[in-house]
């Protein structure tokens, strides 16, 4: 009731997944430093502070407790957002109280480039722009993708690859997916 849907039930029947991922988790690495710094701040503080300002170490303590609770919220955030890539169309969903499902056809892009920093080819993530006729997209820059060369590879494949052989390939799998429910149903 409370968990966010699973980006699988967007999907419409006659669609496949292609590509199903959570950004890297680098992108936690700032939101961590943030947490460990100010953490040790207001450890040392509370350290220095004589035993008589009791009231000033409380509000210490409770600030890092603050600073926990909010750094445990960017974790659950992250683990939440999803991007899944189908045949049709990209797909991300994000939000841990409201739900948010971006979405972009296929179809409408037009232009694909991924751009890897230093750090990102130490960490293995990379940034994806999607392009699209003359619009900005909601899904036009994605962050800390993991894996960037394969999946600016599977979808320079989908938007410009052999459309026949995709067709080829999903009937293909769906005919092994169907025989292999009536082989679980009998």
């Amino acid at each position: 009731m409370f968990a966010p849907r699973d980006p699988d039930e967007y999907l419409l029947d006659t669609e496949r997944r292609v590509i199903r991922v959570r950004r890297h988790w680098a992108c936690l690495i700032w939101d961590t430093f943030e947490a460990v710094a100010l953490l040790a701040i207001c450890v040392m503080i509370s350290y220095i502070l004589p035993p008589a300002m009791w009231v000033l170490q409380n509000v210490l303590w409770y600030a890092a407790l603050i600073v926990v609770l909010r750094f445990a919220y960017q974790v659950i955030e992250w683990w939440v957002e999803r991007l899944v890539v189908t045949d049709k169309r990209f797909i991300m969903t994000t939000g841990v109280w409201t739900t948010k499902v971006l979405m972009m056809p296929i179809t409408k892009v037009t232009d694909l480039t991924y751009e890897r920093t230093f750090w990102g080819r130490i960490f293995g993530y990379g940034t994806m722009v999607v392009e699209s006729a003359g619009q900005i997209q909601a899904l036009n820059r994605i962050g800390y993708l993991p894996r960037p060369e394969e999946f600016y590879d599977t979808i320079s494949d989908l938007v410009f690859g052999d459309k026949q052989k995709q067709a080829e390939r999903f009937s293909m799998i769906k005919a092994q997916r169907a025989a292999r429910g009536k082989r679980m149903v009998g």
